[in-house]
C-alpha cells in the first residue's frame, strides 16, 4: 500500500535529511538493503555452501526432482540468488543409481574436486530407499566448466542405507562423517566418523558418535543425519538433523574439545535440548540439514533448509519447498554457538548494542523495548526500505514481523503493528546514518527532526541526535 505523506511530512524527512551532514562524519547510508535477502535460493534442500580460496562461494543441494547434481558460484552470499546452475551428473538410466539423487556435498581432497551424493535404484517400492553413498569426481581445477564422472561407491562398514556424508580436516587429519542405518541397532540413521584414506575408503575403524534417543530425535522417525563441522573457540561442533523432515524436523549439536581423540565417542557430548527448531513467530518451518560458511566480512555464517509454511500436503520427501537460507551465527559467553531462530524471509537481520555500553542492545521483550540483552531473537531487527523517500528505513523485530518501530510526540520509541495511516507511514520512518571513524550507526527520526533513536537512563527513547546516547554498533 502506497501512502501520500503530508507538506508537514515531506518538511519533516527533508529536515531530518539535511541534518545528516551536521553530524560529525556521519553520511547517509548509500542502500537501506543490501546483502543476502531470504530464501537466497528457493527449492534447494539439504543446502551445502561454503567459501573457497579462488573466492568463490559455491552452493549446491538436492533439487526437488531427486534427479541430477548441481552447483552454482558467486563472488558474494547475495550473488548464489541469481547465479547461473550448472548441471554436473544425472542418475542413470537404470541400476543402483537410477532413483532418488540426495544431498550432494562439494570438496576438494587432494587437489580434486569430489561431491559426495547419496543415490538409490528406481523403480517403486521399498528398494528406492536402497540409498547408499557415491562420490563423482571433476577431471579439472574448475568444478563449474570441467567434466564430472562417477568415481564409485563409498566403502561404508556395513552394507546398509547411509547418506549425509561430509569430510574435514583437523590438525593435519583428513576426517569423514557421515549417517547410517547400523544392523542391530532399531534407528533410521546414527552418525559416524572415520578417518580417511582416499575419497572411497576409511583409513580405519568407524566410530559411533549418537544413536537418536531423546524425545526431539525420534519424531516421526528415529534419525540423527547430516552431520556439519564447526571448528571455533577450542571445540568442535557438530551439529547434525534430527526427526521426520516436516515442521519437527530439527538441528541437535556435539562437542567435543579441539585436542581431543575424535574417535573416541567419549570426546564428545551431546547437547540435551536441539539448538535450532521450527519458528512459527518468523514462518520457517522444519529447519535442517545444515552448513557453515563465513560473509565477506569473514562473520560466521549458518546455512540450512526450511519451509515457510507448516501445512505439507502429502509426502514431506516430496514436498518441493525446502528453501535454502542463511544466516548470521552468532555465541555464547562461553564461545558454544548461539543458534537463535530461523530468521524468516527478507533482509538479515541485525544487532545493536549501545556504543556506551556493549551490553545495552536494541531489544524487546514483546510489544515492549528494551536497553539489555536478552535470548538472541528478541535482539534481532530487520532492517527495510522506508516510505518517505529512498533514503528512509523502517525497523522490525523478527518475532514481531507485523510490528515497528515508532517514535513517539513524547520522545518515547514504541513497537506498534501497522495501521495503514499517514500518521503510522511518518512515525515508523528512520534515515540510518553512518559515522566510518567510530564504526557507528544512528537511526535520525523522520517525525522528530534532530532527534535519533537512543539509550536514556536505561530506556530506548529519542534523544539527540548529536549525543553520543544515539549511537549504535551494528553487528
Amino acid at each position: 500500500m502506497n501512502f501520500t505523506l503530508s507538506r508537514r511530512s515531506f518538511i519533516a524527512s527533508s529536515a531530518a535529511l539535511s541534518a545528516a551532514p551536521m553530524m560529525a562524519r556521519a553520511k547517509v547510508a548509500d542502500a537501506p538493503v543490501a546483502g543476502p535477502q531470504n530464501p537466497i535460493v528457493k527449492q534447494r534442500a539439504d543446502a551445502q555452501v561454503f567459501r573457497h580460496d579462488d573466492g568463490y562461494y559455491y552452493l549446491t543441494g538436492s533439487v526437488p526432482e531427486y534427479d541430477r547434481l548441481v552447483l552454482r558460484r558467486s563472488r558474494t552470499i547475495a550473488g548464489l540468488t541469481t547465479a547461473t546452475e550448472a548441471v554436473l551428473w544425472r542418475h542413470e538410466k537404470t541400476g543402483p543409481l537410477s532413483g532418488f539423487i540426495w544431498a550432494p556435498e562439494l570438496h576438494q581432497i587432494n587437489g580434486q574436486w569430489i561431491m559426495y551424493f547419496a543415490a538409490g535404484p528406481s523403480g517403486g517400492g521399498e528398494d528406492v530407499f536402497r540409498i547408499r553413498t557415491y562420490a563423482v569426481v571433476c577431471d579439472g581445477p574448475d568444478p563449474m566448466t570441467g567434466k564430472w564422472s562417477l568415481l564409485g561407491q563409498f566403502q561404508t562398514p556395513w552394507d546398509s542405507f547411509n547418506l549425509d556424508s561430509t569430510s574435514f580436516v583437523h590438525k593435519g587429519q583428513r576426517y569423514f562423517a557421515w549417517a547410517q542405518r547400523e544392523p542391530g541397532i532399531e534407528t533410521n540413521s546414527n552418525l559416524y566418523i572415520a578417518k580417511l584414506e582416499s575419497p572411497l575408503k576409511l583409513a580405519g575403524k568407524a566410530t559411533r558418535l549418537t544413536v537418536p534417543t531423546l524425545d526431539w530425535e525420534i519424531r516421526g522417525y528415529k534419525v540423527a543425519e547430516a552431520p556439519a563441522i564447526l571448528h571455533r573457540n577450542g571445540r568442535l561442533f557438530m551439529t547434525y538433523s534430527a526427526s521426520a523432515t516436516d515442521a519437527r524436523y530439527c538441528l541437535g549439536m556435539l562437542t567435543a574439545d579441539e585436542n581431543a581423540d575424535l574417535l573416541d565417542p567419549k570426546s564428545w557430548t551431546k547437547s540435551p535440548q536441539p539448538v535450532f527448531t521450527t519458528c512459527k513467530e518468523t514462518s520457517v518451518f522444519g529447519p535442517g540439514h545444515n552448513s557453515f560458511t563465513v560473509d565477506e566480512k569473514g562473520r560466521d555464517i549458518l546455512v540450512y533448509h526450511g519451509r515457510d509454511y507448516e501445512a505439507i500436503q502429502g509426502d514431506p520427501l516430496f514436498n518441493p519447498d525446502r528453501h535454502t537460507r542463511v544466516q548470521r551465527l552468532y555465541y555464547a559467553a562461553d564461545g558454544t554457538p548461539d543458534f537463535g531462530v530461523p530468521v524468516g524471509n527478507g533482509p538479515l537481520p541485525e544487532r545493536f548494542a549501545s556504543a556506551a555500553d556493549a551490553k545495552l542492545l536494541l531489544a524487546h521483550d514483546g510489544t515492549r523495548l528494551i536497553a539489555g540483552n536478552p535470548a538472541l531473537a528478541q535482539t534481532q531487527f530487520r532492517q527495510t526500505p522506508g516510505r518517505a523517500g529512498p533514503q528512509s528505513v523502517m525497523l522490525s523485530p523478527i518475532l514481531m514481523p507485523d510490528h515497528y518501530l515508532v517514535a513517539g510526540k513524547d520522545g518515547a520509541v514504541t513497537l506498534e503493528p501497522d495501521s495503514k495511516s499517514a500518521d503510522f507511514a511518518l512515525r515508523s520512518q528512520f534515515v540510518r546514518l553512518t559515522d566510518a571513524r567510530l564504526g557507528t550507526v544512528r537511526f535520525a527520526a523522520i517525525a522528530a527532526p534532530g532527534k535519533a533513536i537512543g539509550v536514556a537512563n536505561g530506556q530506548i527513547r529519542l534523544v539527540r541526535s548529536r549525543d553520543a546516547a544515539a549511537r549504535w554498533r551494528a553487528d
